[in-house]
């Protein structure tokens, strides 16, 4: 019952801190002037993905040879399974949610107001860059590919190859960050929650919630994960379906607690960007310490996730450049977990 308990009060402080940490995140962007997307793609990602990197690496290091190898290179193929599959089926649920709520206000006005006297605030959501979106997921796709590729072979050099990868995201990282976009703005921000009554914060206000946050979300999501690996001999589960299909999901749990409250507020473009940005660390950072600490070669269970993986992402690629991205096909993109889910338990 402890452990079920804990579950719950992990979960709770996990959202309750994603929305601190989001809040901070967007006075953060406009204080620092970076462009609008890079908000979602670059400061919301690394604070959100940079802590597992860090856990990957103790793995490495301080782990045993053996479970530390698994845990690393598990944890390196499993985040970007379900930031790709889970995360985005998450925001189109959201979506769905958020236009029935919309539509529900609207017949509340159409009958003459709501019952309690509130208004109604049609506020259009802001608009997604479907083409730079696109772009991140063909950047994603190049890297996984050859990430995979380098699990099925064994060569003398290939542990140096980490080095590319951290290469490939330091590109992408100053692509970001000097785009010439539209710079955040603090115009429409909630006020930052750490100073309610404060036109402007202060920097120091701003950099205290967001790391505040980050230490709340990196400690529950580290005992989320805990109590996971007791669920899964309860339930006689193999540890190798804890480790990529139960255990991922608790560690990228920030990312969607992050698209479900950007989505709740209308700022669709964030929750997309931050699930796109947080691919792109999954894809090189972890990747790169498991190329230089580990022998990575995948066995059927890693192989199954990278291709499920490749087909979710492929498969947002074309949405995204034919222009088909709507909540419902959002949604779709959590077939491919479950396909995955189901492969998995059948060859293990």
């Amino acid at each position: 019952m402890i452990h079920v308990v804990l579950l719950l009060v992990c979960a709770g402080a996990i959202y309750a801190s994603c929305e601190w940490f989001v809040n901070a995140i967007e006075w953060l962007g406009a204080r620092l002037k970076v462009g609008g997307v890079a908000v979602g793609t670059i400061l919301a990602a690394a604070g959100t993905a940079l802590p597992e990197s860090v856990v990957t690496l103790m793995a490495v290091v301080s782990g045993s040879a053996e479970n530390g190898n698994d845990i690393a290179v598990g944890a390196a193929m499993g985040g970007p399974l379900v930031v790709g599959t889970i995360a985005y089926a998450v925001t189109g649920g959201m979506l769905l949610l958020r236009q029935r709520h919309k539509a529900q206000q609207r017949a509340l006005v159409t009958a003459g107001g709501p019952p309690d006297g509130s208004s109604y605030d049609d506020a259009a959501d802001r608009p997604v860059d479907t083409e730079r979106l696109g772009r991140d997921q063909a950047w994603f796709l190049v890297v996984f590919v050859v990430k995979v590729g380098l699990g099925l072979v064994a060569f003398a050099i290939k542990p140096w190859l980490g080095l590319l990868f951290l290469a490939v995201y330091a590109v992408y990282f100053y692509r970001e960050m000097t785009d010439d976009g539209e710079a955040a703005s603090t115009e429409g921000l909630d006020p930052l929650k750490l100073r309610p009554k404060a036109a402007s914060p202060g920097s120091l206000a701003i950099a205290a919630q967001t790391l505040g946050s980050l230490v709340v979300i990196f400690v529950a999501s580290q005992v989320f994960v805990e109590q996971l690996e007791w669920a899964g001999p309860a339930l006689g589960l193999p540890a190798v379906v804890v480790a990529l299909l139960l255990s991922p999901i608790a560690t990228e749990l920030p990312e969607i607690m992050n698209a479900i409250i950007w989505v709740r507020q209308g700022k669709t473009d964030l929750a997309l960007g931050n699930i796109s940005g947080a691919m792109m660390i999954q894809a090189t950072v972890p990747s790169a310490i498991g190329l230089g600490f580990t022998d990575w070669r995948f066995d059927t269970p890693l192989v199954l996730a990278g291709l499920a993986t490749l087909a979710s992402v492929t498969y947002l690629f074309v949405l995204l450049r034919k222009r088909w991205l709507t909540p419902w096909t959002l949604l779709g993109a959590g077939g491919f977990y479950v396909a995955f889910a189901l492969g998995l338990v059948l060859t293990v």
